[in-house]
Formats: C-alpha cells, structure tokens, sequence
C-alpha cells in the first residue's frame, strides 16, 4: 500500500486491489477527499460579504503553523489574481534558505459556496482541493486576515505588508487560542 499526501491535512491510501474492489475503493476515496474541504474547525466562521477583488494582490505571510510544503522557507508571499472563469489563481512563493532559491506554487481556487463568502477550496495538485477558510478579515481596507485550513493544522496570519501592527497580530493570535489552534508553535515568517 502506498500513502500518498495530495491534500494538506488528507491521507490517502492506494491499495493495489482487484477489479471487485474498484468500486468500493474509489467510493471511499471520493469520500474521503469530499471530507478534506469544509468548513473551519474550532467554532470559527467563514467570514461574509467577502469581495475577492478587493482580496486580489499579494500577501505576505506573517506566521503560520508549520507543515511539509514551506518548511524552511522565509519571505513567502501568496498572490490572488481572479480569472476570467470565476477561479482564483494562486502563485505562492517562498525563499529556500538550504537551497539558496525561490521556491514557487501556482494553484487555483474555487468558491465552496456563495462569492461573497470567505470560503474556497484550494488546489495545487490537479483534481484534489484543501479547504481555504477566510475566518478574520480587515473588512474596512483587507490589509490583514486569518485563514484555516479544514483542521487544526492549517493556520496563517496574512497581511499586505511585510510587518503588522502589534495589536492586530495578538487580536489574530487570542482569535486562535480561543478557538484551539496551537498559536505557542505558529512559525514568525522572516521577511
């Protein structure tokens, strides 16, 4: 059995099984990946009257919790451009200190639901998506936001600039003790 990990927060198993079995396996598989994509855990909400093209540009990553696809990478930025479909394009990029270079992603992003709904899934591997819950926003001037994967292993503090202001990253921090995210292990990203 192989274990593959397309999906950031998914395991997924690829027996090697006989015909009968096909079927079976390729239910639970799609079951399983409809799980990977939901809602934010801890209580927290998907913020609303979101607009993504006041959400399009970069951010710069200002902490997040540490997971396989940026480990050792600083100055990481995302950036969101909304595509003639409806889709969202996301170019993620980071500096590869081991490697001494940049390191990029590019994906794409759906809606789960309404536009105007913080809430995406997010692919980088062809056909499987993570979910990408916009859970705090800087609603006035989307200088800043707070986004959860579909558990507690997926957490990021973004802004449009390389720092941000004292008060709003505690407020963003307290947002998720409160709601039982690990924030003692959350990673400060060099810029």
């Amino acid at each position: 059995m192989k274990i593959l990990n397309p999906v950031p927060g998914c395991v997924v198993a690829a027996p090697v099984f006989s015909n009968r079995k096909k079927h079976a396996v390729l239910l639970s598989l799609m079951l399983l990946l409809c799980a990977c994509v939901g809602g934010p855990p801890g209580g927290l909400q998907v913020v609303d009257g979101f607009d993504v093209s006041r959400y399009e540009g970069t951010w710069y990553e200002i902490a997040r919790l540490d997971h396989r696809f940026e480990r050792g990478l600083s100055r990481v930025t995302a950036n969101y451009q909304l595509q003639p479909d409806n889709t969202v394009r996301v170019t993620n990029r980071g500096f590869s200190a081991e490697s001494q270079q940049w390191e990029e992603a590019i994906g794409k992003a759906r809606f789960q639901g309404e536009p105007d709904v913080g809430a995406l899934k997010v692919s980088f591997f062809g056909p499987f998506y993570g979910a990408y819950n916009i859970v705090a926003l800087d609603k006035e001037n989307y200088q800043w936001a707070l986004v959860t994967g579909p558990s507690f292993n997926y957490l990021w503090i973004l802004s449009r600039q390389p720092q941000l202001d004292a008060a709003i990253y505690l407020q963003l921090i307290e947002t998720a003790a409160n709601a039982g995210f690990a924030t003692d292990e959350l990673i400060v990203v060099e810029h």
